[in-house]
């Protein structure tokens, strides 16, 4: 219950998160405009899969801005960033993520060796 608190109802760490994004966005504010609609892109599309607090998706988005700043000081193409597969590159930056599908998988597995699993099995 305590991480409950600590993520949702922590009004200090709300606020503070706020700010912290609020400055996030104005770095991708001055990004070229082909890396921001990009970045907007990958960024709706993650939250589909975000779960909990989402904390750990802000994480990725930070490391996202810092990848495609040194992409724009390397002056590279942003899809030479991503790849042109965009989705399979978001594939990628969510598996250090808590997702939903993700919690579906564990659910489902759970659920199933719990009925079937080592010392349950059907005789």
């Amino acid at each position: 219950m305590g991480d409950f608190f600590d993520n949702y109802l922590n009004i200090k760490k709300i606020i503070e998160s706020k700010r912290e994004y609020k400055q996030q966005m104005e770095r991708v504010a001055a990004l070229p405009e082909d890396y921001q609609y990009v970045f907007k892109k990958i960024q709706g599309h993650m939250w589909m899969f975000a779960a909990g607090s989402g904390y750990d998706m802000m994480e990725i988005h930070y490391d996202l801005i810092e990848l495609f700043e040194a992409g724009v000081a390397d002056g590279k193409h942003v899809l030479e960033i991503t790849g042109e597969d965009v989705a399979a590159f978001c594939d990628e930056l969510l598996r250090s993520a808590s997702t939903y599908t993700e919690n579906w998988r564990e659910a489902l597995n759970r659920d199933i060796l719990k009925k079937l699993g080592k010392g349950n099995e059907s005789k």
